[in-house]
């Protein structure tokens, strides 16, 4: 147990890096929304830009965390064999060809998918919205080689230096929208995203050529990078099922008034914000701590990581999402009401982001359900699962928005994303002969008590300083909320809280807490 949870000794450095970077990552994307909301409101440019914005990032997801995904476990694999070097360079090979393609097929396409997906657009947005399409599907190429650079990082736990290539890529965008928006409109994010990928893949390589850490002049190897393609492939196309699935709430929003398709990226931004920082952070520390695991035929190693994963992931995640619920308003009219956002648009905002919180909450357990998966190499299992994920939210959406309106659209996602994780949790625990579910369903308990607890308090809280300013009341309630959380945790003796303290404590953990 030694090797899995004395983070400290193995990662406890990274890791804090790691979530360093992840925050101001997170933080920046809030900002790039702030940029837009400011120079945009809730017109149909922001609508445009956000809805062409959804297929180009399709495939960046695709590439970028499929990549993750698919090559960590590969390049341990391959390194253990002592031939890392060659299979990363046949990898970055295949990649840089399938980027080429993807970015030729995407600008040549564009004119003819976003007429046929936002059929309700009026001329001006349609046309602004293949604009944007054609400039983001060129950043492709640039994407694509990044992906491969940033998986390696991942996988010899350099996590930060994989988040600060992201942070050049929005940061390029802020500028580009701070500089030029007022001449070029939305156009000016597409180019600083654009710009962003370059430098992003520049800053990589003044990392890794020196270092040697590739051999991309061998000639292409088909058999490995077909071997490699049939792992990643599924894994790519499991990652894009969120996205494709934000995409069908991008139409039926597009369908409503002006403004919808607004409401519904800013509130999903805003929500997954927990799971965007601790989901991903949690998430990717383990991923190679279980693949060496797997890689060593430990499979009681590798499912005791599992459950750390998601006792650790319930912890963390449970009362963030809940604290953002409480100060949705506070926090919605704190970041974007200024400029052409109104307080219209904040409200509608708000309401649309209580309907997410299923949403938020299952994905972010997924995010550890579905490394077990792709360290075992079955992503192909989750990729059938969401073609079911996609087919049910269509149904939801539709079922859903004839009762409630555009509301409907989030409130389908939650109730898809409760089907969806809970299928593959059932699949995994058949995968790998059980768990011990008797551990994480009391720990599970705990933290609902004392997150319901702290709940409470917040509230009470609330209405004591509700008089003051938005952003001193919200300072104060998040500390009153931690303190609250974390003592009653404590109390309570949630044993995902000892691991985690002890993860960057100088002690070692020595004993298994189950």
């Amino acid at each position: 147990m030694k090797e899995v949870f004395n983070l400290k000794s193995k990662l406890g450095l990274a890791s804090i890096l790691f979530l360093f970077a992840t925050i101001i990552l997170k933080m920046s994307g809030l900002v790039r929304d702030m940029v837009i909301a400011y120079y945009f409101g809730d017109s149909y440019i922001a609508d445009a830009y956000l809805a062409a914005f959804i297929i180009p990032n399709m495939i960046i997801l695709f590439l970028t965390t499929g990549m993750k995904n698919a090559l960590v476990p590969s390049y341990i694999q391959n390194l253990e064999e002592n031939r890392g070097s060659e299979h990363l360079g046949q990898v970055f090979n295949g990649t840089v060809l399938i980027s080429i393609i993807l970015s030729i097929a995407g600008t040549l396409l564009a004119r003819f998918y976003i007429p046929i997906l936002y059929p309700e657009f009026n001329p001006h947005a349609k046309e602004i919205a293949i604009w944007v399409s054609v400039i983001l599907f060129s950043s492709i190429i640039f994407v694509g080689m990044n992906a491969v650079l940033e998986a390696f990082f991942d996988s010899v736990n350099k996590f930060s230096l994989s988040m600060v290539s992201q942070i050049i890529v929005v940061v390029s965008t802020i500028l580009g929208a701070v500089l030029f928006a007022d001449e070029f409109g939305a156009y000016s994010l597409a180019g600083g995203y654009l710009i962003g990928t370059v430098i992003s893949l520049f800053f990589k390589l003044v990392l890794v050529i020196p270092k040697k850490v590739m051999k991309v002049r061998k000639n292409f190897d088909w058999l490995e990078i077909k071997k490699f393609s049939i792992i990643f492939v599924p894994v790519g196309l499991t990652v894009a099922v969120g996205q494709i699935n934000l995409t069908v709430d991008n139409i039926f929003a597009s369908y409503f008034e002006e403004g919808v398709v607004t409401y519904i990226n800013y509130a999903k931004n805003l929500v997954h914000f927990p799971q965007a920082i601790f989901g991903v952070t949690i998430g990717t520390i383990i991923f190679p701590i279980i693949s060496k695991a797997h890689a060593k035929n430990d499979n009681d190693l590798f499912k005791k990581g599992v459950e750390k994963g998601l006792v650790m992931m319930f912890l963390i995640v449970l009362p963030s999402i809940m604290g953002l619920m409480l100060l949705m308003p506070n926090i919605v009219e704190m970041l974007y009401q200024r400029g052409a956002f109104g307080s219209a648009a904040t409200m509608s905002t708000s309401e649309v982001a209580y309907f997410y919180f299923g949403s938020v909450l299952f994905f972010s357990l997924h995010n550890i359900v579905n490394k077990g998966f792709y360290t075992l190499k079955k992503g192909h299992l989750i990729m059938l699962t969401g073609i079911f994920a996609i087919i049910l939210n269509i149904i939801l959406n539709y079922v859903f928005t004839l009762w409630i309106g555009y509301k409907g659209i989030p409130l389908a996602s939650s109730v898809m994303a409760l089907f969806y994780v809970g299928t593959c949790f059932l699949i995994f625990i058949k995968l790998v002969g059980g768990i011990n579910l008797k551990f994480v369903g009391t720990e599970f308990l705990k933290v609902t008590i004392a997150t319901l607890l702290m709940s409470a308090v917040v509230l009470w809280s609330k209405q004591l300083f509700g008089v003051m300013g938005n952003t001193v009341l919200i300072i104060i309630i998040v500390v009153i909320g931690c303190v609250t959380y974390f003592v009653i945790a404590v109390l309570l003796r949630i044993k995902a809280l000892t691991v985690l303290l002890n993860r960057f404590s100088p002690k070692k953990f020595k004993k298994n807490s189950h």
